[in-house]
């Protein structure tokens, strides 16, 4: 398969298939305790991709297990765990436009503690008309719904959890293949959400038999869909993709959440969430466009001695 394909792809994947997780979550929890259902999502998720890792697992050093572990505890405790105990009381699309917030704070740690690849001046402009987008969204939500601060606080720290495993994840992209990095978070993030979900209680109160058929189809979607598959493709992109560019799934995932909580769950929306979403999509429109120029210019510049630009001929991989 060609690089360019890959890369659309795992943006579809990130896209689309994350986005529509606030809604699985927001159906798995009718009937499953918050931090069992992320426990099962990024467990399972985990495993499987552990098991297709087959004998790659055996060249992971400790310290690959140990960063990691760590990214795991930023990924799928500090964020999944969080964005699901408050989705109880938050709407789906409320939740992923708090945690389009991502960007800005990626763009913030990489300005703070730079990389080889540095964010370009016009990615964090590109990121303005986003995050009026993202609050003008998020404002009439909360006004509609009469949500609580408490709940909006919980979920930027996630986002910013999430944002620090991140950078770290992307630095250690050189460690593991995707695939075995992925299993490895996941299954080790999973692994802390079960013991998190006892030391809360959630094991005594939860009864298996009592779990709704549409609860174990969200479950499973967030498993295959948003761990096995989403994960991956995130994991590849960070890896071949600028950190801006990927992190525009952040804006992207509250248009396809706001749009799927409306239709099936009957969250609110209103003229003023059309305009956000529109400002959201100039955002990743602008910063697509200014990552291409970037990479061009990187690649005509590695490759004018041969007289060769792989910007302006078609993929022959």
């Amino acid at each position: 398969m060609s690089r360019k394909l890959l890369v659309i792809g795992s943006f579809a994947a990130i896209y689309l298939l994350w986005g529509s997780t606030y809604l699985a979550i927001a159906l798995g929890l009718k009937s499953i305790p918050p931090f069992i259902l992320m426990a099962l999502r990024s467990f399972c998720g985990g495993i499987v991709l552990l098991a297709v890792s087959g004998r790659e697992i055996a060249s992971a050093s400790l310290g690959t297990w140990l960063q990691a572990g760590l990214c795991g505890l930023l990924f799928f405790v500090g964020c999944h765990g969080v964005l699901a105990f408050a989705q109880q009381s938050v709407p789906s699309g409320v939740a992923a436009i708090v945690l389009a917030t991502i960007p800005f704070w990626i763009l913030l740690i990489d300005l703070v503690f730079p990389t080889v690849r540095r964010p370009k001046p016009i990615a964090l402009f590109a990121l303005v008309p986003g995050f009026f987008g993202v609050g003008l969204v998020a404002w009439q939500n909360v006004k509609l719904a009469g949500i609580s601060i408490l709940p909006i606080i919980w979920l930027l720290a996630s986002a910013l959890s999430w944002s620090i495993g991140t950078v770290l994840s992307r630095r250690m992209s050189d460690q593991a293949p995707p695939t075995l990095l992925s299993g490895m978070q996941l299954s080790i993030g999973g692994v802390v959400l079960f013991a998190l979900s006892w030391l809360t209680g959630e094991f005594d109160s939860f009864r298996p038999g009592d779990v709704s058929m549409i609860s174990i189809a969200a479950a499973l979607w967030l498993i295959i869909f948003g761990s096995v598959i989403g994960f991956t493709a995130y994991n590849w992109l960070l890896e071949n993709v600028s950190t801006s560019l990927v992190s525009t799934y952040t804006f992207v995932n509250p248009v396809i959440a706001v749009m799927l909580g409306t239709l099936l769950l009957g969250e609110p929306f209103s003229r003023a969430s059309l305009l956000g979403a529109g400002l959201v999509i100039v955002s990743v429109i602008v910063i697509w466009r200014a990552e291409r120029s970037s990479d061009c210019a990187r690649t005509r510049r590695s490759t004018e001695a041969r007289g060769i630009c792989h910007c302006t001929k078609p993929d022959s991989n």
